[in-house]
C-alpha cells in the first residue's frame, strides 16, 4: 500500500518545480527530462490507484486547513479516469516541449548565450509543472474552496507566465493576449466562487458531499446560475467564447493542448458541483444548456472553416468540440454525463494531437498560413499520420474515443428529448452539425498535405522532426484507439459514480 497516494500525485510536480529552481544553473537542459521523469511517476501511481478504484475501493485521504476549508482528496470512478487521461496528456506533453521550446527561445530572443538560454529553458518547466498539479487539484478536491484555488492557480501562474514569455506574435501582443487570458479565467472563477459562497450561506459547508442539502433551497436557482456562468466562461460557451481564438491560437503550442484541458476541466466541475447533488434542481436548465452547446457547435464549426493560420484553425475548433460534451451532460441523464465526460477525455486525446501537430509544422517550416503549405505528405509522412489520427478523433469516426463518446452522449440525448418534438429536433441538428468537424479537419489535411508541392517547402531542411516530439504524440493517438476499441473499464468507472443518477 502506498502511503498518501493522492497527495504525491499532487505534490510531486511542485516538488520537481522547485528543484529545477534551485538547481537551474546546474542541470541545464536536463529540466525537461526531470519534468518528465516526475510526471511518469505521478502517471505510475495514478495507474496503482485506479487498480485500486477498479476493483471497487474508493481512495479518500484527509487533510484539514481549517475549520471550514479542506484539501481532502477524493480518487472514485469519476475524478480517477479524468486524472489519469489528463496526467498522460501532461506527460507526453513535457516531453514534446523539449525541442519546442529550445525553438521557442530561439525565434523570440534570439541568439542568446548560454546563461541566458539556461534562465528561460529551465523557467518554462517551473512553470510547467503546475498544470498537472492544478489538473490533479481539480481532479481530486472534495472542497469547493480547493476547487477554486486550483482553478485560480493555472489561470493565474501558468497560462499567464509561459503565454506572456513564450508566447507568439511581439511582446506586447504577447502580453496583451497573457492579460486577456487572466482577465477572462478570473471573471470565470470569481463568478464561481460568488456561487460557492451563497452556498455556503444554506449549508454551512464547503464540502462537495454536503450540496445534495441545497436540494430544493429558494436560493439553489441562483447558485447553480452563478456555477453555470463561471463555468460557461472556461468552458467557451457563446457568449463567453470571445477569449479562446486569441488566447489558444497564441499560446505556444507546446502547452496549447493543456489549455484544451484547462477549458473541457470546466464539464467534470459541472459534473460534480451540479448535476450529481442537484440534477432534480437542475431540470429547468436542460433545454437552454442544450440549446447554447448546439449554437456553440455549428458557430465554432463555421468559425474553424474560415480559419486560414494553422493555429488559429485548432483554436477555433476547440470552442466548437467542447459544447459536445457540454450538450450530453445538458441533457442530464445517466448516458448523456457519461458520455459528455468519455466526450472530454477524447476530446482532450484529439486536440492535444492536433494542435501539437500544427507545433510541428510551424516549427518545420516556419509557416502559420496553410494556404501557403501543401504536399507535405511526402516530406513529413508521420506529421501527417498525426494529423489525421487527431481528424479522425475529432471527428468521431470508428475506431476512435470519439466515436464513442459522441454515440454514448446522443443516445442519452435522445433518451431525454424522444416524446419532445422541439428537444428532439434540438438532438438531430447537433447530431448533423457533427459532419462540420469531418469536413473541416480533413480538408485542412487535404490543404496542407496533398496536392503538390510548394516550391518553398521543398528545401532539405523540411522534414519530420525528431522522435521525442513525434512519438509521444503517437501515443496519444494509441490510447485514444484502444479507448475506441475497448472502452469497458473507463465506462464501467464512470458509470460506477454517475450510475447512481
Amino acid at each position: 500500500m502506498i502511503p498518501h497516494i493522492l497527495l504525491q500525485i499532487l505534490v510531486a510536480p511542485i516538488v520537481a518545480s522547485i528543484i529545477i529552481f534551485l538547481t537551474r544553473h546546474k542541470i541545464g537542459g536536463k529540466a525537461g527530462w526531470i519534468s518528465g521523469v516526475t510526471l511518469l511517476y505521478t502517471s505510475v501511481l495514478l495507474c496503482v490507484a485506479g487498480l485500486r478504484v477498479y476493483g471497487g475501493e474508493i481512495i479518500y485521504e484527509k487533510y484539514p486547513l481549517g475549520p471550514e476549508v479542506s484539501l481532502n482528496l477524493l480518487a472514485d470512478g469519476l475524478s480517477l479516469p479524468v486524472a489519469l487521461v489528463i496526467n498522460f496528456i501532461c506527460v507526453v506533453l513535457s516531453f514534446y516541449s523539449m525541442h519546442y521550446v529550445d525553438h521557442r527561445i530561439e525565434e523570440i530572443y534570439g541568439e542568446v548565450d548560454r546563461r541566458t538560454w539556461l534562465i528561460y529553458y529551465t523557467r518554462f518547466f517551473l512553470l510547467y509543472l503546475f498544470f498537472p498539479t492544478g489538473f490533479m487539484g481539480v481532479s481530486f478536491a472534495t472542497n469547493l474552496i480547493s476547487v477554486y484555488f486550483f482553478l485560480e492557480l493555472l489561470t493565474i501562474i501558468p497560462l499567464y507566465f509561459i503565454m506572456a514569455q513564450f508566447g507568439y506574435s511581439d511582446y506586447i501582443t504577447r502580453y496583451k493576449v497573457a492579460l486577456m487570458c487572466l482577465y477572462w479565467g478570473v471573471a470565470g472563477a470569481t463568478l464561481f466562487l460568488i456561487g460557492v459562497l451563497l452556498g455556503y450561506t444554506q449549508i454551512g459547508s464547503f464540502e462537495i458531499s454536503e450540496l445534495p442539502n441545497l436540494a430544493g433551497s429558494s436560493l439553489t436557482f441562483w447558485f447553480a446560475i452563478l456555477i453555470l456562468l463561471g463555468l460557461a466562461t472556461k468552458l467557451a460557451i457563446i457568449p463567453f467564447h470571445v477569449w479562446m481564438p486569441w488566447v489558444h491560437a497564441e499560446h505556444p503550442t507546446c502547452i496549447a493542448g493543456l489549455l484544451a484541458v484547462y477549458a473541457n476541466i470546466a464539464a467534470y466541475v459541472a459534473v460534480r458541483v451540479l448535476v450529481l447533488p442537484l440534477r432534480d434542481d437542475l431540470q429547468v436548465f436542460c433545454i437552454p444548456i442544450l440549446v447554447f452547446a448546439l449554437i456553440t457547435m455549428i458557430y465554432g464549426a463555421l468559425l474553424t472553416l474560415a480559419q486560414t493560420d494553422a493555429k488559429r484553425f485548432c483554436a477555433c475548433s476547440t470552442i466548437s468540440q467542447i459544447s459536445y460534451s457540454v450538450f450530453g451532460i445538458g441533457a442530464l441523464t445517466i448516458w448523456g454525463v457519461e458520455g459528455g465526460i468519455f466526450y472530454f477525455l477524447s476530446h482532450i486525446l484529439g486536440k492535444a494531437v492536433l494542435f501539437s501537430t500544427a507545433g510541428i509544422l510551424v516549427y518545420t517550416t516556419g509557416i502559420r498560413d496553410m494556404r501557403r503549405m501543401g504536399g507535405l505528405w511526402s516530406k513529413m509522412p508521420i506529421t501527417a499520420v498525426l494529423w489525421i489520427s487527431g481528424a479522425l478523433i475529432l471527428s468521431a469516426l470508428p475506431p476512435t474515443s470519439g466515436f464513442v463518446g459522441k454515440w454514448t452522449l446522443f443516445a442519452g440525448a435522445f433518451q431525454r428529448m424522444y416524446n419532445d418534438p422541439v428537444g428532439l429536433l434540438i438532438v438531430v441538428l447537433a447530431i448533423i452539425s457533427t459532419l462540420l468537424t469531418l469536413v473541416y479537419t480533413f480538408l485542412a489535411a487535404r490543404r496542407i498535405f496533398f496536392g503538390p508541392l510548394k516550391p518553398e517547402l521543398s528545401n532539405d531542411k523540411i522534414k519530420d522532426p525528431p522522435l521525442t516530439m513525434s512519438l509521444p504524440l503517437l501515443a496519444l493517438v494509441v490510447v485514444a484507439f484502444i479507448l475506441g476499441v475497448y472502452p469497458k473499464p473507463f465506462l464501467a468507472l464512470i458509470h460506477s459514480v454517475i450510475g447512481f443518477l
